[in-house]
């Protein structure tokens, strides 16, 4: 990994580098993207199978679009038990997380005698997407059905590329230990438009969540206002902080957890100490010659994987309030007390005990998280992407007749005639008795 050090002239240029990443969606998959959408949202099932056939070499019909509830139980029984145990450990865990999430309508008498309040309620219908390019993720399948279920979505559907169905069937037992209601054999652009619009054979959601390719977060783009979104994710991320405390071995490996991932990854290292940041170095040249992901670890690395070399912790606390990355690691002698003053983060991980994996396995807290510097104002997946609020309003006659004459007075201010009289004319009538 390349090594700057934070008083060098070439500092500001590699830094800016790291902070303008993110995948840029070119004008060809935008209007790949739109020509797709269009035809699906036009013809429905028909270029939805075209589609799947062109881009994952599978013939689709109504009769094989969805795999069964009983399928997903055989995948589970099938697969290793050590394997079923760590799913059942992990979708616990992510449920007790979630679980403290759960949100309580409310409402309140104020002194006119209006009654306000807020109630929550479930999406009707969500698409769950799981990507299934270079790796399946059944994890993700747990990250983004959990919390859906305990917000009380009823219909659950999961969309997924061939290759990750076919390949990896711990996908489908995730599927049955989630306890989604139809995993669906579709992926791609095409599946979000499907979901987004309904189909003959795809039901019409109200909101789909997940990460994808550029395909995917562009279709979700261009589908957004027609269906609800969670966020555009970007490639994965990670900013480790570490004094001399650390070990080189570990931060190696933790800064390779998120690279592997795809050639657009961004691994930083933020440290105060010069041996500690050759010592990775070197210890990240051994770990990528023996990986069975080289290719894309060397690409990642040589885009967006630097080690920063900083005269004090708090100056790389500030970078990483500009780059609001995804995963950041506090690997340092005294972790806790710093923790307040990181602003933008999707998730942070504390102390030498805690890599960022255990956030994407088992600790709980959800792995959807802000990319691409959407920290600054986005949040990690939770129960609230599932919930709508709906705001409730009860005025007594008594609160009209004490704020009414305060509201005609702002309608009139904005030339809102009908506005002002629909509270005039209720005041001008004696009250019943």
């Amino acid at each position: 990994m390349k090594i700057v050090r934070a008083d060098s002239p070439a500092f500001e240029k590699e830094f800016a580098r790291i902070e303008k990443r993110g995948a840029e969606i070119g004008g060809a998959v935008a209007e790949g993207v739109q020509k797709i959408i269009a035809d699906i949202a036009r013809a429905g099932d028909r270029p939805l199978f075209a589609y799947t056939k062109r881009f994952d070499g599978l013939t689709l019909s109504k009769r094989n679009l969805v795999i069964a509830k009983a399928d997903l139980k055989k995948a589970y029984d099938k697969i290793d038990p050590k394997l079923r145990k760590a799913l059942r450990t992990a979708a616990a865990r992510i449920r007790a997380y979630h679980e403290r999430q759960r949100r309580e309508s409310w409402q309140f008498r104020d002194a006119s005698g209006a009654k306000l309040g807020l109630r929550y309620t479930p999406l009707d219908a969500v698409c769950l997407y799981v990507p299934g390019g270079k790796a399946a993720y059944p994890s993700t399948l747990l990250m983004t059905a959990t919390p859906a279920k305990v917000a009380g979505v009823k219909n659950i559907y999961v969309a997924s590329p061939r290759a990750s169905l076919q390949e990896n069937p711990v996908l489908l037992a995730a599927a049955h230990v989630a306890g989604v209601d139809s995993v669906y054999r579709i992926g791609g652009a095409q599946a979000v438009a499907a979901f987004a619009y309904g189909t003959a054979s795809v039901p019409r959601v109200a909101k789909i969540v997940g990460p994808g390719n550029a395909w995917v977060t562009e279709a979700k783009r261009q589908v957004f206002g027609q269906v609800g979104i969670d966020q555009l994710a970007g490639p994965s991320e990670i900013v480790v902080i570490a004094d001399g405390s650390a070990d080189p071995e570990r931060v190696a490996w933790d800064l390779l957890s998120q690279a592997e991932h795809d050639e657009s990854a961004t691994a930083v290292l933020l440290t105060t100490d010069a041996e500690l940041a050759e010592a990775v170095s070197a210890e990240v040249k051994a770990i990528v010659k023996t990986s069975p992901r080289k290719e894309i670890l060397q690409d990642s690395l040589r885009s967006f994987g630097r080690i920063f070399i900083v005269p004090r912790v708090s100056m790389a606390i500030d970078l990483v309030n500009r780059l609001a990355p995804e995963h950041v690691e506090l690997y340092l002698k005294k972790p806790e007390s710093l923790v307040p003053k990181i602003r933008n983060a999707g998730a942070i991980f504390i102390g030498p005990w805690t890599p960022e994996a255990v956030g994407d396995y088992i600790a709980g807290s959800n792995h959807v998280l802000p990319t691409a510097g959407a920290a600054r104002f986005g949040s990690p997946l939770g129960v609230d992407d599932f919930l709508k609020k709906t705001s409730t309003v009860a005025f007594s006659e008594g609160a009209l007749r004490a704020l009414g004459p305060d509201i005609v007075t702002l309608a009139e201010s904005e030339g809102l005639h009908a506005h002002a009289g629909s509270v005039s004319v209720r005041l001008k009538k004696k009250a019943k008795r």
